[in-house]
């Protein structure tokens, strides 16, 4: 009856598991921490005991009922990485919103459960310290895979997982049974090495943790990797051979936005704050701010090769935030010659107060530094005049293109 009613409110998948399923957990947690893989996400060690052991968290609990959603996407996630003028956003957050879609449909399910079994339950969807993966393969959901995201057989990797915390006494289903094999798909394609080795993740590596949770400026070693990639990346999950058995998520509030699928990145560039928070209304990109989501943007202008880009990175020279203005000095070392980037740095690098962006402004090669910097140089045009063509050059921090122009 209450599975009948989760399927009925669009989850593909639910089963039960105990509250101890996991004895390994604490000891798997613990070892991440201290390795340091979990970088600026210091909530990760915030109640690091309640992550490790669910009865820390609710000492009532007896069982742990785990849903899926399905959220697979439509077409190739790897797809529009080819698209360099425009931006590569993962999938799920091209949705609303999945906290708000799943935990609506928890709570009513949890009612039930309740109501049925006269126990008291609780729900979480990414809200507490709940390690939701391995509960949910301790379920029989599927299995963590090498890349440690929960996999499938139905679903393959594209499931959104929520949980149900009850202190009724609920037959437990048969745990997952790991069957990656020999494969390594998922660790062959990250762009940044992020997995030192298989069913480990080093999150401070790892573009989804550094385009979501990362506050800085972008490590230099990362830049060129991510490409096109603005909000998370999806290339571990698209490679999985057991996506094969996925089928479109059926969820009509998952609906994908056409016009997240491959929005211009010079359109991107240009919103404020207030265009941001609108443009990105009920969805996940909302969470990071807008000046986390530009400095993401003007990596992926730099990474494009457009000239036609540079004038969006040299208009965000002076844009009020540091970690902006950092990331369209890179954006603009990558895709002007040398010439013109002295002329920039005379404009701007000898007046910038934020030493974050003076470092950018030193990593620019060749150009001179502090009091050489002449002051009050106006910006050029980047467009070529009538009857030039532009000539690119590799850039020396490597992958990226520098325009010179010849007649």
């Amino acid at each position: 009856m209450i599975e009948t009613r989760a399927k009925a409110l669009g989850f593909d998948a639910f089963a039960v598991t105990r509250p101890d399923a996991v004895p390994e957990l604490g000891e798997r947690l613990s070892r991440w921490l201290e390795e340091g893989h979990h970088g600026e996400m210091a909530w990760m060690t915030d109640r690091s005991d309640q992550r490790a052991a669910p009865s820390a968290l609710w000492d009532g609990v007896r069982s742990i009922v785990m849903l899926g959603l399905n959220a697979a996407p439509d077409a190739d996630p790897l797809a529009n990485l080819a698209r360099k003028d425009r931006a590569t956003i993962a999938s799920y957050a091209q949705r609303r919103d999945y906290h708000e879609v799943i935990k609506g449909k928890l709570k009513e399910v949890g009612q039930l459960l309740s109501a049925r079994s006269g126990a008291s339950a609780k729900v979480f969807v990414d809200t507490a310290p709940v390690m939701e993966k391995p509960l949910a393969a301790a379920a029989g959901l599927g299995w963590q895979g090498k890349h440690t995201v929960l996999v499938s057989r139905e679903f393959g990797n594209w499931m959104l997982l929520g949980a149900i915390f009850t202190a009724a006494e609920l037959e437990p289903d048969a745990p997952g049974r790991d069957s990656c094999g020999s494969c390594r798909r998922c660790l062959d394609i990250c762009p940044t090495d992020a997995f030192p080795a298989p069913y480990r993740l080093d999150a401070r590596r790892c573009i989804s943790y550094l385009t979501i949770e990362h506050e800085g400026p972008i490590p230099h070693e990362f830049r060129a990797a991510m490409g096109n990639r603005i909000f998370g990346c999806d290339d571990c999950l698209a490679v999985c051979p057991w996506n094969k058995f996925a089928e479109q998520a059926g969820e009509a509030k998952m609906a994908a936005r056409a016009d997240l699928a491959s929005p211009p990145l010079a359109e991107l560039s240009r919103l404020d704050d207030a265009e941001f928070r609108a443009f990105f209304a009920g969805t996940p990109i909302k969470r990071t701010g807008r000046d986390r989501f530009l400095r993401n943007v003007l990596i992926a202008i730099g990474n494009s090769g457009d000239l036609a880009l540079a004038r969006e990175a040299m208009r965000c020279l002076d844009d009020p935030a540091p970690v902006v203005r950092g990331a369209a000095v890179w954006a603009c070392d990558r895709l002007l010659d040398d010439g013109r980037m002295r002329a920039l740095a005379n404009a701007h690098a000898a007046r910038e107060s934020d030493a974050t962006v003076r470092e950018e402004w030193r990593a620019c090669s060749p150009l001179p530094c502090g009091e050489e910097l002449e002051l009050g140089v106006a910006p050029p045009d980047p467009t070529p005049a009538s009857g030039t063509t532009p000539t690119l050059h590799p850039s020396p921090q490597g992958g990226g293109k520098r325009a010179s122009f010849s007649a």
